[in-house]
């Protein structure tokens, strides 16, 4: 499938969505399933084949029913309506940008969104996401496949502060923090507890502690969040963008949103200082 035209126009209605998609996560309290969604889009990624990433097709029934997507109809179904409100905007685009805001109302950083990228509904063969059961050796296969680094392995596992487990989806259940619709660092703040009762720590969660490597990410995450907060933003951005290389339209139609704005508020600094200068010319005059 052919590429969007991202113009001015088109960013508009990005815009349009992500106002959607806020009342629509805020209301539902659905944030952690649509950065699943969007996570598992992008996570197929394939650096040397070019295959897989933030193409749109997880809504492919096949790729649907792999094992590691089982539950991710509820998400696919809840962007239905958004969609049918934005029509021009491409599944892909719709899917990364509820990632975004599902991680912004929730607390968690700005993440810069950059749109344009194409649908597809050719699907990758199914095993190219994390398995939760596997080592740290798993984890950086998965990862480096993707053409990340264990800091993104780190930051993005921080994403798991939103949400649980449902034993119907992954066999696993129970959430990972205390507050499972906040964004903050206290995924890895618990990670670092000898035992946290009631709480889930995966096979995947445990070996960020015990590989030397990760762990020093993991402590610097749970002792700042800012720190945190900024190399996610980083991560996500990386992972919603994987084999996407934005069109020249979009750098144009920023440019001329930005000269638009400025222009606006040139004219509008201009009349502040043209009534002021009257209102000064009058009261003299009386």
């Amino acid at each position: 499938m052919a590429a969007p035209v991202v113009d001015a126009e088109y960013l508009k209605e990005i815009e349009r969505a992500r106002r959607d998609l806020r009342a629509l996560i805020s209301s539902k309290n659905c944030a952690p399933i649509m950065l699943r969604l969007a996570w598992h889009d992008a996570g197929t990624y394939d650096t040397k084949t070019k295959t897989g990433g933030p193409n749109g097709s997880i809504r492919n029934v096949t790729e649907l029913n792999h094992a590691a997507n089982n539950g991710l109809k509820i998400a696919i179904d809840l962007c239905e309506p958004v969609k049918a409100r934005h029509p021009t905007i491409t599944y892909a685009d719709l899917y990364q940008l509820a990632g975004v805001v599902a991680v912004e109302v929730t607390g968690g950083p700005a993440i810069d969104f950059v749109p344009g990228r194409k649908d597809s509904m050719e699907s990758p063969e199914e095993g190219r996401l994390p398995d939760a059961n596997q080592g740290s050796s798993h984890l950086r296969k998965v990862f480096y496949r993707m053409g990340l680094s264990d800091k993104d392995i780190v930051a993005l596992s921080g994403g798991h502060t939103l949400g649980k487990a449902h034993p119907e989806r992954s066999g696993f259940d129970g959430p990972w923090t205390k507050d499972p619709l906040k964004f903050d660092n206290s995924y890895f703040v618990e990670l670092l507890k000898d035992s946290s009762e009631g709480l889930l720590k995966l096979p995947t969660d445990k070996v960020l502690v015990e590989d030397p490597i990760f762990r020093r990410y993991v402590k610097l995450y749970a002792e700042d969040e800012e720190a945190f907060f900024a190399d996610y933003a980083v991560s996500h951005k990386k992972l919603s963008e994987l084999g996407f290389r934005p069109p020249p339209s979009v750098s144009k139609a920023k440019t001329c949103t930005v000269l638009a704005q400025s222009v606006v508020g040139v004219a509008v600094a201009i009349c502040v200082v043209l009534l002021s200068y009257l209102y000064e010319g009058y009261r003299r005059s009386k």
